[in-house]
């Protein structure tokens, strides 16, 4: 099955973890996205919500920040 990109079109960095607010993948993840393999997709996605929870209570405004901006794009 091929897993399409956990970004959620709100692409602010934490500076502290080097971690996208919207999805959790560093700069260099979010670069090689494109290239990288199935595997290594499979390999990256089951992290991404540990990483969110590890940025805390600004990653959970930045995921209301984004539902918030879908809603009204809808």
């Amino acid at each position: 099955m091929s897993i399409t990109s956990p970004c959620i079109k709100l692409c602010v960095m934490d500076e502290r973890f080097g971690l996208c607010l919207g999805c959790g993948r560093t700069l260099g993840e979010i670069a090689a996205w494109g290239a990288m393999s199935e595997r290594e997709r499979h390999a990256l996605v089951p992290d991404l919500p540990e990483r969110l929870a590890a940025l805390g209570s600004r990653s959970g405004r930045a995921r209301t920040l984004a539902r918030a901006h879908k809603a009204g794009a809808a």
